[in-house]
């Protein structure tokens, strides 16, 4: 595995490690603020056993008016004890609105982190190759989502090339144009590999130089494709 790959594993794997500790402490946190609230909330039907009991104590209140303003506490209390209920419910939900919210604000940073680190190893390495498909017939070589026009010797040594890198294998000048020419390795040199080498790499790297970098726009002439804020003259 190139390493690359093994970086790019490595922050993928610290990254989930980093969501799933957020998640669970965020959770923890959480439960434990909604139990402190729930407990230091007091009871619901608090106010109504002050009532009964005022009534148990008071067996000589008999007159009406003391009997309905018991009655009229009796039913504060109630309303009281719905109040209460009410706010544990709401208190409930905004709980669980914080916690979807703060999840999701780690998940979205944590995948900003893993983004940026991504795009300063892309802008280390350069091009980002994440599919690569020669295509004989036409002549062309399609990299990512681009396509660039070779002559049949640069295909021959792209396909070389590419079916030593399927395989693990590296091969040297000599090879490359034993497998080309179809002559023995001991009849050919390195610098017939070494110059069809070089031509590709002239053919393709002209093609990506003026797709990715100098663009020719028709009947108008070049242009770096580029954003100019980024231009520095020394």
């Amino acid at each position: 595995m190139a390493p690359n790959d093994v970086s790019v594993s490595e922050s993928r794997r610290s990254g989930t490690r980093i969501v799933v500790g957020g998640i669970a402490a965020i959770v923890a946190i959480l439960i434990a603020v909604g139990g402190v609230l729930m407990f230091t909330l007091p009871d619901a039907n608090a106010f109504n056993a002050r009532v009964e009991r005022i009534f148990v104590e008071n067996d000589q209140l008999t007159a009406d008016a003391e009997l309905k303003l018991l009655e009229v506490l009796a039913q504060s209390g109630t309303a009281f004890a719905d109040v209460l209920t009410s706010y544990r419910i709401i208190i409930l939900i905004l709980l669980l609105f914080a916690a979807a919210l703060m999840v999701a604000a780690l998940v979205f940073l944590v995948m900003l982190v893993m983004l940026n680190r991504r795009m300063a190893q892309i802008e280390r390495s350069g091009i980002e190759v994440s599919s690569l498909i020669i295509s004989r017939e036409e002549n062309t070589v399609y990299l990512n989502t681009m396509g660039f026009k070779l002559t049949d010797a640069m295909i021959e040594t792209l396909s070389v090339l590419a079916e030593a890198r399927l395989d693990d294998e590296m091969l040297t000048g000599a090879q490359i144009e034993a497998m080309i020419s179809g002559k023995s390795e001991a009849d050919c040199d390195e610098a017939s590999g070494a110059t069809r080498i070089k031509r590709l790499r002239d053919g393709l790297g002209n093609q990506i130089v003026s797709e990715l970098l100098v663009k020719n726009i028709a009947r108008r002439g070049y242009v770096l494709a580029i954003d100019k804020g980024v231009i520095e003259m020394l």
